[in-house]
């Protein structure tokens, strides 16, 4: 793997990290603030996919520096980082909803970008880390996507 391809990988997977972790932080302010009429419903399913986004962290933040990178750690750079935008506003549930079907549709994106430059740089642990993930966001987004539908 070239110095600056390496480079680049390292990148976009810092700018996983970063996203995952915003992610992260809106799942769990969806989770308490959540109400209506499908507040155990939705309330359940925030915990449960802010778990996965922590673990979605941890497992990209270890191949990163499996492969030599640092990962960014610190608040002020998962904002930096982020492509995603932070939640300041209080939401409805289908808002909530809405917003976590834009945000899984842009992280999926990025990472099919991620697990095809993986591929070019014939790394097969980060494609397969990334082709995963994508697997769960499909998921994800056919669920969510069901859920607003009526």
């Amino acid at each position: 793997m070239g110095l600056q391809t390496k480079v680049e990988l390292q990148k976009e997977l810092n700018v996983q990290i970063a996203n995952w972790s915003v992610l992260y932080t809106k799942l769990h302010q969806h989770h308490w603030y959540v109400k209506g009429p499908f507040f155990f419903t939705l309330h359940e399913k925030f915990e449960e996919l802010y778990d996965e986004a922590s673990e979605a962290v941890d497992e990209i933040a270890e191949r990163l520096l499996a492969i030599g990178g640092k990962p960014v750690s610190t608040l002020k750079e998962f904002i930096e980082t982020s492509t995603l935008q932070e939640s300041t506003e209080k939401l409805t549930a289908n808002e909530m909803v809405k917003s976590l079907v834009e945000d899984y549709s842009h992280i999926n994106t990025q990472l099919k970008e991620l697990a095809a430059h993986a591929d070019e740089l014939e790394d097969v642990i980060t494609n397969d880390l990334a082709v995963d993930l994508i697997g769960k966001i499909e998921k994800h987004l056919w669920m969510l996507t069901a859920y607003l539908s009526e």
